[in-house]
Order: C-alpha cells, then structure tokens, then sequence
C-alpha cells in the first residue's frame, strides 16, 4: 500500500488553493508573472539603498548578496513546501503541520506584523511624496488616503489586485532595466559626459570603509528590502496554475535578485562615491534619483520620483494582499478572532483586509504626529529581525517535512531543496551569525532587542491562544504535541 505524504493534508480547507470555489476570479498567469519579476521592488530599494550605501560603503554589494543568498534558500525551501500543495496560507499553514501550532501562531503573526510595518512605512512615503506635489493637503492625510485607495483595488477581488499589482510592476521593471543599461554605459565612460567610473568601488576609504564587520549588520537592512519575494507564492496558490506559478517564483528568485537588487546597488556606487551621497529623506535626493540626474535625461528627476512612487504604491498594493491573506489563514486556524476569517462573495477576507490597514494607519498617524514617541521607529527598527524568524521557522518546517517523508515521495516532489538538510542549516547557521555581528554595534544591538521584544509578545499570548483553540476544538496542539496528532484531529474534524 501507497504510503501517504505529509504534504497531503498540511492545510485546512479554507485556505487551500485547491479547494478555492471555482466562480472566484483568479490571477491569471501574466499576473503572477509581473508580480514574480516586480513584487519585490519597492522604496526600500530605490530609497533606502541610500541608507545600506552610506553606512556599509561599496561593501553594501556584500550585504545585498549575502541577504540575497538568504532569501533564495528559504524561497527555496518554501517552494517546495508550496509546489506540493499550494496555500494561501502558505508557510504558517505548513508550519502548523511540521512543526505545531505554536509555530504557526508565531510565524503567521510576526509575519502580518512585519507588513503593518511596512504599510506604515509605505504610506509615510507616499504621503510625503503626494505632500511634496500637492500640498493642499498634509502628507499623513495623503498617506491614509493611498491606504483607503488600495483598501478599494483589493476589497473587489483577487483578480483586481492582480491587474493592479501588474502595471505596477511592469512600470518598475521598465525603469529599472533603463536603469541599469545606461547605468553600464555610464560607468564604463560610454555615455555622453560621461568617464570611467569603476575605480569608485575602491576610491574613497576603500571597498569597505567601515570594515567587513558592518556589511554582515547590514543585512538586517537588506532582507527588508528584500522581504516579500514570497507573495509571488502566496498570490500563486489563487492563481489559475497553482503549480506553474509556483515552480516559476521560485526558480526565478535568484536573477531577479542578482540583477535588480545587486545589480542596481552596484551601479549606485559606481556612479556616486559612497561618501557622497546624501541621507535619503525623500524621493527627490534618493540614491536611484541622484544617479538618474547624473545620466542627464531630460526631467530625469521628474521622471524618477514618479517611478519610486509608483513602488511605493504597489508595495501597499501587494502588502495589504499579504497581511490580510496571512491574517485571515491566522483567524481560520483559531490564532485570530474568527470575524477576521470572514470573505465577500468574491472570496476577499475583507475584516483582515480592514484590520490590516487599521494598523497601518495608527503606525502612520504616529510617526506624523508624535515622531518623538519612539513607536515608529520600534516598528521600523525591529522589522528586518522579524524577517530573519520568519526564515528561521520556514528552514525548520521544511526540513521536519522533509524528514518524515518516505523516498519516493521525495522523489515525486516538483521542486527540492538540494543538499538536504545542509542548506537548512547553513541558512540558520548564518541568519545566528548575522545576530551575533548585530550586537556589536549600537543600531544592531536596538534591532535585535526590538525584534526579541516584538517577538516575546507573542510568546506571551500563546498559552492564551491556546486555551481558546482547546475551547473551540480546533488544532492547536502545545510545544510538546506530536505533528501526527494534529493531522489525525484535523482530518476527524473534517
């Protein structure tokens, strides 16, 4: 008899892509295609590259490929995860099943925590860019009115946030293959007035001026930039071809990192002495801004700002489909209130959906109006560690699955980690050393307290959480609950 597979049952039914009503639109494969090349450029790129670049020097290419590396394994990893069976839910839910739910519970709330952040952070962008060209109304009221915006585009469907998210892109994508062909020309002295400017990389204090040290801390900066690379995958489970969808986000998640991200980084400080360039407080002296001035194309900088604003939008955009998917799948597990799990006829969580945004908007208000409170800054500063737990767990989950599969269902997988279970543990390995380099510095030491903080919460409520999923009969087994008991529960329930 045909042994049965792990992956045969690790969601439950509500978030399982396979099981989604067949009258709800779906991405079609253009959209997950835009949103695989362009989802992950954002304004943390184009702007706070500026941040990376300043403090790391050239060396910042280190920790964009470092970080790189990182966010390739754990796609990697999570691919597999999601080509046997695609979930909107997606880590949490495998979570649940590798590892207990004490690990899904944690890893689905840090990671929504993650995207109210960034939503603040987004909308403090656009808000302070629209401010800048608009200034009948104040920035934070232009920052609340781009999250009511997209609120709007994502309460229709998943179809429209999928139309939405592809112009998005395909406007970043354009730019930033403009950026980098006449970027090349330009430094290799092609371009008009234009001289041999590769010897930046070295000039000015060296490769790393700061020392190799700070290049690893900068990661930490880096995998926020870098974070989201999964909604290709999420967006993928409600996709016409889950499996397509899924095999092409991850097999392509290299490239685009090496090209857009290193790629970009390299031309900036090539083109710019690292020294030079100036703090990034707005779109208009952002590192891509400058650099784009410097090509001297005919309202470069005009043309610019309103490609770093069309970023910051689509990170809005995709962000509140991320938080509210991973918010709803929390609340159909038990870890949220259950209204939260509630969805329009068109399959939208539309109470996630608005909760989301809720947090967003409070972390917004409070950057603008008391920006001395230090609450904006927690979020900020404690977002890129979360996304090191989050890769952390997702190594774990896969490496557990993976361990209790027979080899032939190994062999029938779509997509595997290679070198199991070493990759899983030199990406822990090196997400542990990136912690420890952190603690060296002053910035690094706020980081990962913060993120401890943040994350000890969490641990906090779970003995709460739960005593509720006792309650309500729903699978939630303890730290010490075996994986099979779940699963057994989950189908009985079922």
């Amino acid at each position: 008899m045909q042994s049965e597979s792990r992956y045969d049952k690790p969601v439950s039914p509500a978030t399982s892509a396979g099981q989604v009503v067949s009258s709800q639109p779906k991405l079609r494969p253009r959209h997950v295609t835009m949103i695989t090349l362009g989802g992950i450029i954002g304004a943390a790129l184009f702007v706070g590259s500026g941040n990376v670049i300043r403090s790391v020097g050239p060396a910042a290419i280190i920790s964009y490929l470092i970080g790189g590396l990182l966010v390739f394994l754990a796609m990697r990893m999570l691919g597999e995860m999601a080509a046997a069976r695609p979930a909107t839910g997606s880590f949490m839910e495998y979570a649940r099943v590798g590892l207990g739910g004490w690990a899904a519970y944690l890893v689905g709330w840090l990671y929504w925590y993650f995207w109210v952040g960034v939503l603040a952070y987004e909308a403090v962008l656009s808000g302070e860019t629209l401010h800048t060209w608009f200034p009948v109304l104040p920035s934070w009221a232009w920052g609340i009115g781009m999250l009511v915006l997209f609120i709007g585009v994502n309460m229709v469907s998943v179809r429209a946030f999928g139309e939405v998210e592809f112009w998005l892109a395909s406007i970043k994508v354009i730019a930033i293959v403009v950026f980098l062909g006449a970027g090349v020309l330009f430094v290799l002295g092609l371009w008009p007035e234009s001289h041999f400017s590769v010897p930046n990389l070295w000039e000015h204090g060296g490769f790393a001026p700061n020392g190799i040290g700070i290049a690893l801390t900068g990661v930490s900066l880096v995998i926020f930039s870098y974070f989201g690379t999964e909604i290709a995958v999420m967006a993928a489970a409600e996709s016409e071809d889950p499996g397509k969808g899924i095999r092409q986000a991850t097999s392509t998640v290299i490239w685009r990192i090496l090209l857009f991200f290193v790629g970009g980084v390299l031309i900036v400080t090539m083109v710019i002495p690292w020294n030079e360039l100036p703090a990034p407080t707005s779109v208009a002296n952002a590192p891509f801004t400058l650099v784009f001035e410097r090509f001297g194309l005919p309202f470069a900088t005009e043309i610019m700002q309103l490609i770093i604003f069309t970023a910051v939008i689509s990170v809005l955009n995709s962000g509140l489909y991320s938080a509210s998917r991973m918010f709803a799948a929390l609340a159909e597990q038990g870890y949220a209130p259950k209204v939260i799990a509630r969805k329009n006829r068109r399959g939208v969580p539309v109470f996630a959906l608005i909760a989301s945004t809720i947090g967003g908007i409070i972390a917004t208000l409070v950057n603008f109006f008391a920006p001395d409170s230090g609450v904006f800054e927690f979020i900020m500063n404690s977002a890129g560690l979360v996304a090191l737990f989050v890769y952390v767990l997702i190594a774990l989950t896969q490496m557990r699955l993976r361990q209790q599969m027979s080899p032939d269902e190994v062999g029938k997988l779509k997509i595997k980690v290679w070198l199991h279970p070493w990759l899983n543990i030199l990406l822990i390995a090196a997400i542990a050393a990136i912690v420890v380099v952190m603690m060296t510095t002053e910035s690094g030491r706020t980081q990962v307290f913060t993120s401890l903080a943040a994350t000890l919460v969490l641990v906090i409520f779970w003995p709460l959480v739960r005593k509720n999923l006792a309650k309500r009969r729903i699978a939630g087994p303890g730290l010490q609950t075996i994986v099979t008991t779940q699963a057994t529960s989950s189908v009985t329930e079922r």
